[in-house]
């Protein structure tokens, strides 16, 4: 009989422990979601008025609350499937399983992929919000004021209210770390640090500014963001056209998956982020491991192997705050060029 156990049941605690570890945007990963359906869940808004002068010769200002219930919904909906012929199977003692396909296709395909979503779409809300976003050169960053510049931005709009708290997370492009390095603002400390095989290696890098934790991003293509109005369009690693619930890839993938990557980067028209600014309290990315089915050779009638078939939803959400019910916990600055 046809074995369609849906794996993603039995794998899922390991295969996003595996998203987690290697993922830029781990900070932001929730799993805490109870789940109304296949793909939606719910997040209450509230908000109150506040106090009024109140009146001795009697009675109470009343006042107003203001509930609601707002359904969000995946829509990042994701499937790929392999055919892996019988004899390599055999011929590598079964080590094309469907557990290091499902390891491998998530560190290198999921992974890259879930974080080119999540700075496409944290940097489209932040683009919404006046006050919450510049634009930038990057020849204008220099070592002798990047250190101010990135200052500023984290004390756009109310994003001082999530520093406080110890609850913001920033992250820059590669050539900003490097003048972060090389910042003629900042007094420089160098910390040995002991490596494995023996002798000392010296870290020099900036991992925190005012306590809040600095990431660099060294693959820009997940941090390409491609400025547009129209909504089905999502930058990232790739860019897909929206046809329903399913994403396209615009450019079809050639030649050996082995030798060029499975997505292609379409530049035209984008922006790459320079600096982005977000708080885990507010903005989640939500993974939803849906199903992961295996068939023995002649279970299907794909061919002479086994086929193994991955089907996942995700999607990124940034939370309004709970006093106003308005989004001011993200920035971005993206590049001119």
């Amino acid at each position: 009989m046809p074995n369609t156990a849906n794996y993603a049941e039995r794998w899922e605690p390991e295969l996003l422990e595996i998203l987690t570890q290697d993922s830029l945007i781990s900070p932001f990963i929730t799993t805490a979601v109870k789940w109304l359906s296949a793909k939606t869940f719910h997040f209450t808004q509230m908000s109150t008025s506040g106090y009024k002068s109140h009146n001795r010769n009697g009675g109470w200002n009343r006042g107003a609350f203001v509930q609601t219930d707002v359904p969000f919904t995946l829509t990042h909906d994701r499937d790929i499937e392999f055919l892996v012929d019988k004899l390599d199977v055999d011929e590598t003692n079964a080590t094309a399983s469907m557990e290091n396909i499902s390891k491998t296709f998530v560190r290198t395909q999921e992974v890259p992929e879930a974080n080119a979503l999540f700075f496409s779409r944290v940097a489209a809300q932040a683009k919404k919000l006046d006050g919450y976003h510049t634009e930038t050169k990057l020849s204008d960053y220099t070592a002798a004021n990047v250190f101010t510049k990135i200052k500023k931005a984290l004390g756009s709009g109310k994003l001082r209210r999530y520093k406080a708290m110890g609850a913001l997370v920033v992250y820059v492009r590669s050539e900003i770390m490097d003048l972060l390095e090389q910042s003629t603002e900042l007094a420089k400390k160098i910390e040995m640090t002991q490596i494995a095989e023996g002798g000392i290696g010296i870290e020099t890098r900036v991992t925190k500014i005012d306590g809040v934790p600095v990431f660099e991003v060294i693959d820009d293509e997940e941090t390409t963001y491609k400025a547009s109005t129209d909504t089905s369009v999502v930058a990232g690693k790739t860019y897909y056209t929206k046809s329903g619930s399913t994403y396209t890839p615009v450019k079809t993938p050639t030649g050996d998956p082995s030798t060029s990557s499975y997505y292609e980067v379409d530049t035209a028209g984008s922006n790459k982020i320079n600096v982005l600014i977000a708080s885990p309290l507010t903005t989640k990315f939500v993974p939803k491991v849906n199903s992961i089915y295996f068939f023995a050779p002649g279970a299907h009638t794909e061919g002479d192997g086994w086929l193994y078939q991955n089907r996942a939803f995700s999607d990124v959400f940034v939370f309004p705050n709970g006093k106003d019910n308005k989004v001011d916990s993200v920035f971005v600055d993206t590049d001119i060029a």
